[in-house]
């Protein structure tokens, strides 16, 4: 697609069109498993975004800052999860986003903060909506399904501190997922997370504690699971954009990432075969995630202006403002010529989270007889 001209780089691109595909593509799946979608809104906090994505069908959203629930709940989205365990230190925070009338869902992944949680709402007359992290691959927090503290954490919320906490279910992330590429794998991943985590939801119901909602997700997951019995919500964020990590573990194709920052050539290193650009890693981040995959793409993969790979161009070394792009093609090849100075590339990150956290608006690639647009993102905690 061609790139209107007049823009300064480095650029956040986005690609609507594919975005819609991917929207659309998530939901229709969530919707033949039968469970409710929650997205996640950190890959793109981007009010524009969100709205698309409830407009086919999300029914909620989950974030991970209460910056994220503020911005959220002030452009009418008004049932929120935040899907990071609560720290004592935000519940004041936590406390007011809930008093104005709209449902924010916290976590907690401990008796410790269970009681905090149940003292803090009855401290204040308030009665905050609880699930408790469920640790299904251990792979980052949360309690496993069979440990004792399961209860204990339903406990404390039940009673540390009168009504001030109420338990509305279990949640779970299969972060593990993201070292996986065969779909035989994934799916065994996708059954092992669902299966924990209604275990724990059942553990919990069978000693007298309501366990409304079963949330699980990622992106991998959501994409090879065959069952989703026993949950009622799956999340998942990065699905929204794809990323070159999404498309080396299988879930996606190149084709089909709609992210990308647009850089300019600022300079030649011929002797030492390299290309140097506008964009370094403050523009395209310091993520590496494609490191352990099958294919390692440094900083990003090095495309044309128009999207097209240009695979002899490995983006081997980033500083702060500067992209040094590697040729690793013919030696012949006159660099200046081939990539004149003022000439545009474009970069396909590796994590579109991480990448957009380095910018505060998408440029949107129009549609034919459309004008460029520039979508406002925010960032922060």
């Amino acid at each position: 697609m061609p790139i209107p001209s007049g823009l300064e780089t480095p650029a956040l691109l986005l690609d609507e069109a594919r975005m819609q595909r991917n929207i659309a593509r998530m939901q229709a799946r969530m919707d033949a498993l039968g469970v409710r979608f929650r997205p996640h809104v950190k890959t793109s906090k981007c009010p524009e975004v969100v709205r698309r994505q409830l407009a086919v069908g999300a029914r909620g959203i989950t974030v991970s800052t209460l910056k994220e629930a503020e911005r959220f709940f002030a452009e009418g989205v008004d049932d929120i999860l935040y899907a990071v365990a609560i720290a004592p230190g935000k519940l004041d925070h936590a406390l007011r986003l809930a008093q104005r009338g709209r449902k924010l869902t916290l976590l907690v992944e401990s008796v410790a903060a269970a009681e905090a949680l149940s003292r803090h709402g009855a401290a204040h007359g308030h009665c905050h909506e609880a699930l408790i992290e469920v640790d299904t691959d251990g792979h980052r927090s949360g309690v496993r399904a069979d440990d004792p503290l399961l209860l204990g954490i339903a406990d404390a919320l039940r009673s540390e501190g009168g009504s001030g906490a109420r338990l509305a279910g279990v949640m779970t992330h299969a972060g593990s997922s993201y070292a996986l590429s065969r779909p035989e794998a994934l799916a065994a991943m996708a059954e092992q997370e669902r299966s924990r985590c209604v275990a724990a939801a059942e553990r919990l119901r069978a000693a007298g504690y309501p366990c409304e909602t079963v949330s699980v997700g990622s992106t991998p997951t959501a994409l090879s699971a065959r069952s989703l019995e026993g949950v009622t919500e799956v999340r998942a964020g990065v699905y929204v954009f794809f990323d070159l990590v999404m498309a080396g573990i299988g879930v996606c194709t190149p084709d089909e990432i709609a992210l990308s920052v647009l850089c300019t050539v600022i300079g030649h290193r011929s002797d030492a075969g390299w290309i140097v650009t506008d964009a370094g890693w403050m523009a395209v981040s310091r993520d590496r995630g494609t490191q352990k995959q099958a294919h390692d793409f440094g900083y990003g993969a090095v495309c044309d202006a128009e999207g097209n790979r240009i695979a002899e161009l490995a983006f081997a070394d980033a500083n702060q403002e500067h992209g040094v792009l590697h040729w690793t093609g013919d030696p012949a090849i006159d660099l200046a010529q081939r990539f004149p100075l003022g000439s545009q590339l474009r970069i396909v990150p590796n994590h579109a989270c991480a990448t957009g956290a380095q910018h505060d608006s998408y440029a949107v690639l129009p549609a034919v007889g459309e004008g460029l647009r520039h979508w406002p993102r925010f960032n922060g905690w």
